[in-house]
C-alpha cells in the first residue's frame, strides 16, 4: 500500500478464543469492513487451525482489506486432531497471565508492517470484554479502545452488583448443599434495571471457590470499567431497563444489534461466504429441510461448550422421538461428557422417517428456512439474536453463565420461549415440543416471536436506534485518533 491518502481507519478485532464469541465479533468485523475500515481479525492459532480445516486451506485467500491472524495461546497442544473445544478454565488463566504479552508482540508487527507502508497504521482496537488485557495495550499505545460484551446487556450489568451481593451478606454460599436447596431462588430486588432476578440468575463466579477464576473475573470486571465503551449485541427495544442502568456506570454505552438483521439487510457484498464455523458444516441438512412442510421441524442445537452426560442426551433423544414432530438435530462431536454417543438402533429405527442429525450446520440459514418451527436452545446469546431475527420460538435448556438469565428473559419478559427443567426427563421434552409447535401457547410466542423480528429489523435500518448508534460509536470513539 503505497498512497497513504487511500489509507483506511484500521481496526484490530480480538474475540475471547471460543466458537460463539469469534462469530458475534466476525459479524461486527463485517459491518465495520463495510463502513470503510481495513480489519485485522485475531484468533489463536489453534482456533486459526481449526478454522482452515472447517473452511478449507484457501478459505480467506483473495479478501481485500480484511485479515485473519494470530497470536498464541500459551495452552499444552489438544492431544487427537484439536477439533474440540479448549479448557475454559485453563484459557481464562492464560488470558490472565499470558495474553498481554503475545499480544503485544503482535501489535509490534502490525506497527512494522504499517511503517513498511503494507497496511494502514492500526486507529483503533475492538475487544471482547473477556479479553480485557486489551485495556492496558489501548493505553499503553494511546488507541482508543471499544469493548463488546457478547452476552446480554442484562447479565453484563449483573457482573457489577456480585460485590454488592458479599456486602449484604447474601453471598458466599455457605456450603455445596446451598447449591442444591433452594438457596440459589433467592430473590434479588435491590437491583434497579433487573426484575425479579435470582441468585441462580448470576454469573457461576457466585458458586465457584477457584481463587484464579475469581482473580480473572474481577480484573476483567476493573478493566472494562477503564475501558468506558461497552458495545452490545441487542437493542434497546429489547433490553432498555438494562441499558439504562448501565448508562449510569459507564459513560458511552451503544446498543448496535442484533447483528443478524444489520447483515440481512445489506445487498450482496464480497464478505457474505466469509464464515466462522470451527466445525465443518454439514449443509446437507438443508437439502433435507427441503422437504419438510412449513414451520413443522423442531431444531436442536445445544452450541459449542454445552456438554451433558449420556443420560440426559438419551431423555432428549427419546423426548424427540416421542413427540413425532420432526425434527434437526445437531450433536457435536464432544456434546457429551467422557466422549462420542452412539444412539441405539431402537432410536434411529424410531426416527428415521422424521429425524436427521448432523454434526453442525450453518445455523442461521437453518433457522431461516421456511421449514422451521421452533428451536431448542442453550440460549446462548448469538442464538438467542438469530432466532429472534428469524421469528422463531424457542424451548430453552440453559447450560452455564450468562444462560440462565437470557431463559429467563426469554421467557418471562419477551414470552416467546418455554424453559425445560435442568434434571431433563423425555415426558417434559414431549409435551413442551407438542405445546411449542402445535399448542395455543406455541402460537401466541410465534406471534410474539416475529413482532420482535419486525422490530429488529427497524432498529436496524437505515435511521433506527441501532443503526445511529453503530454510526455515533464508530465517529465518537473508533475514529478518534484518524
Amino acid at each position: 500500500m503505497s498512497n497513504f491518502e487511500e489509507r483506511k481507519p484500521h481496526a484490530v478485532l480480538t474475540p475471547f478464543p471460543v466458537q460463539g464469541h469469534i462469530n458475534a465479533l466476525l459479524k461486527l468485523g463485517k459491518l465495520l469492513h463495510l463502513r470503510g475500515f481495513h480489519i485485522t481479525f485475531v484468533n489463536t492459532e489453534y482456533n486459526h487451525k481449526r478454522l482452515l480445516k472447517s473452511r478449507g486451506p484457501n478459505a480467506f485467500d483473495g479478501l481485500t482489506d480484511f485479515s485473519f491472524e494470530t497470536i498464541p495461546d500459551g495452552l499444552t497442544p489438544t492431544d487427537g486432531d484439536g477439533d474440540v473445544s479448549q479448557d475454559l478454565r485453563a484459557l481464562c488463566l492464560s488470558i490472565m497471565n499470558n495474553f498481554h504479552q503475545f499480544f503485544g508482540v503482535f501489535l509490534a508487527k502490525l506497527n512494522d508492517s504499517a511503517t513498511a507502508g503494507l497496511i494502514p497504521p492500526v486507529t483503533c482496537l475492538v475487544s471482547d470484554c473477556n479479553m480485557a488485557f486489551t485495556v492496558d495495550a489501548a493505553e499503553e499505545h494511546a488507541l482508543p479502545i471499544v469493548l463488546f460484551s457478547p452476552c446480554s446487556a442484562s447479565y453484563f450489568y449483573s457482573t457489577f452488583h456480585i460485590t454488592k451481593l458479599f456486602q449484604n451478606g447474601v453471598l458466599p454460599l455457605k456450603d455445596e448443599s446451598n447449591l442444591t436447596d433452594g438457596n440459589l431462588d433467592t430473590k434479588v430486588e435491590w437491583i434497579p434495571g433487573l426484575k425479579s432476578i435470582s441468585l441462580k440468575d448470576f454469573p457461576d463466579i457466585i458458586r465457584i471457590k477457584d481463587p484464579d477464576v475469581i482473580k480473572y473475573k474481577i480484573e476483567e470486571t476493573d478493566k472494562c470499567q477503564r475501558g468506558s465503551t461497552i458495545i452490545f449485541n441487542t437493542s434497546n427495544e429489547l433490553e432498555s431497563d438494562a441499558i439504562n442502568a448501565l448508562s449510569s456506570i459507564f459513560p458511552s454505552v451503544y446498543t448496535i444489534g442484533p447483528f443478524s438483521s444489520f447483515l440481512d439487510q445489506i445487498p450482496e457484498n464480497h464478505l457474505k461466504s466469509l464464515d466462522s464455523n470451527l466445525w465443518k458444516e454439514d449443509t446437507k441438512c438443508l437439502e433435507w429441510l427441503e422437504s419438510k412442510e412449513p414451520g413443522s421441524v423442531v431444531y436442536v442445537n445445544f452450541g459449542s461448550i454445552t456438554v451433558m452426560s449420556r443420560e440426559k442426551l438419551l431423555e432428549f433423544a427419546w423426548g424427540l422421538a416421542n413427540s413425532k414432530k420432526p425434527f434437526l438435530w445437531i450433536i457435536r462431536p464432544d456434546l457429551v461428557i467422557g466422549g462420542s454417543q452412539v444412539l441405539s438402533s431402537d432410536f434411529l429405527k424410531e426416527i428415521s422417517d422424521r429425524g436427521l442429525i448432523a454434526s453442525w450446520c450453518p445455523q442461521e440459514k437453518v433457522l431461516n428456512h421456511p421449514s422451521i418451527g421452533g428451536f431448542l436452545t442453550h440460549c446462548g446469546w448469538n442464538s438467542i439474536m438469530e432466532s429472534i431475527c428469524a421469528g422463531v420460538p424457542m424451548l430453552c435448556w440453559p447450560f452455564f453463565a450468562d444462560q440462565p438469565l437470557s431463559s429467563r428473559i426469554i421467557c418471562e419478559e419477551w414470552e416467546i420461549g418455554m424453559k425445560i427443567d435442568t434434571n431433563v426427563k423425555r415426558e417434559e421434552v414431549e409435551k413442551l415440543i407438542n405445546e411449542l409447535m402445535v399448542g395455543e401457547k406455541g402460537k401466541k410466542m410465534r406471534q410474539k416471536a416475529t413482532e420482535l423480528k419486525k422490530k429488529a429489523a427497524e432498529d436496524t435500518r437505515l435511521g433506527g436506534s441501532s443503526y445511529m448508534n453503530l454510526d455515533k460509536v464508530i465517529k465518537d470513539v473508533m475514529l478518534k485518533n484518524y
